[in-house]
């Protein structure tokens, strides 16, 4: 008999189906049309004519689309395409062929990224013509002089900011995919997703705060917090992006390294916490 190996042929079936079922689902539709609207929209900003400034407006109202609706999109499509197959018994079917449970758990991991990833792009993208857009017009007509040495959006970097927030949203897919593993609601993995989330976004401040505290529990508890819950404040350069300041590359490598880590870690956990559950 033949001995059943790890395979990453049977990951990359789980994960291009996994995709194509996220692609088809309504939830992915709605940010889609959300994403156009954002396109449309930039008509709007031709009313303004406020000049240079406008760009950093626009920028930053990009930003924030992407980190809220990409943050939504990892949680909730992570955990409805989990749960789907828990609830429609498939992860039955397909755990009784020769498929292990670290390959199911890998190839939704890698499912939702690439879902992730495409969406990303296209919001960054949308992002980027639109400012391309404006600011060739503001540099034609509203503002000249602001842009006598050329033009003020560094578009690498707001690519670059793209690929920086899928990292954080591949983080958070692994987050929620640990949740889920142990989780008996689709519900329940959603909103303690999101409080980890919050968590997230917010330690770096009982970081700081703590930190400084002579008592050692404390400095035992900051230690493990800062640990456990990555620091999503790390991914934050819109505001550099936005003001046209360069990413330095040990930044950028830094954040790479990090979040590569905290992906494999969770995925880890997730393989862990799946094999201990009945199905």
């Amino acid at each position: 008999m033949n001995k059943v190996v790890f395979s990453p042929a049977r990951i990359n079936i789980i994960a291009k189906n996994t995709f194509l079922e996220a692609v088809r689902q309504k939830f992915f539709g709605f940010l889609v049309v959300i994403a156009l609207g954002i396109i449309l929209s930039s008509q709007v900003f031709r009313d303004f004519n406020f000049g240079a400034p406008e760009l950093k407006f626009i920028a930053d109202f990009g930003f924030g689309a992407i980190v809220l609706f990409g943050s939504v999109l990892a949680i909730v499509a992570t955990a409805q395409l989990f749960f789907s197959e828990i609830e429609n018994k498939t992860a039955i079917t397909i755990l009784a062929k020769p498929i292990f449970r670290s390959e199911f758990i890998f190839g939704k991991f890698f499912g939702v990224s690439l879902l992730l990833l495409v969406f990303t792009g296209m919001m960054t993208i949308i992002l980027a013509v639109l400012l391309f857009w404006r600011e060739t017009a503001i540099m034609e007509g509203v503002d000249p002089d602001a842009f006598e040495a050329g033009r003020m959006v560094a578009y690498g970097d707001i690519f670059l900011y793209g690929i920086v927030q899928w990292l954080k949203f591949s983080i958070l897919c692994g987050i929620t995919m640990v949740v889920a593993s142990f989780s008996n609601t689709n519900l329940y993995s959603v909103i303690l997703s999101f409080v980890i989330l919050l968590i997230c976004h917010l330690q770096y401040l009982a970081r700081d705060a703590w930190s400084q505290m002579e008592f050692v529990p404390v400095q035992i508890a900051v230690f493990l917090l800062a640990a456990v819950f990555p620091n999503f404040q790390m991914f934050n350069i819109g505001d550099q992006v936005a003001l046209g300041e360069s990413i330095p590359f040990d930044l950028t490598a830094r954040i790479i390294g990090y979040a590569l880590v905290y992906v494999v870690v969770f995925n880890l956990l997730a393989v862990f916490s799946f094999r201990k559950r009945e199905i």
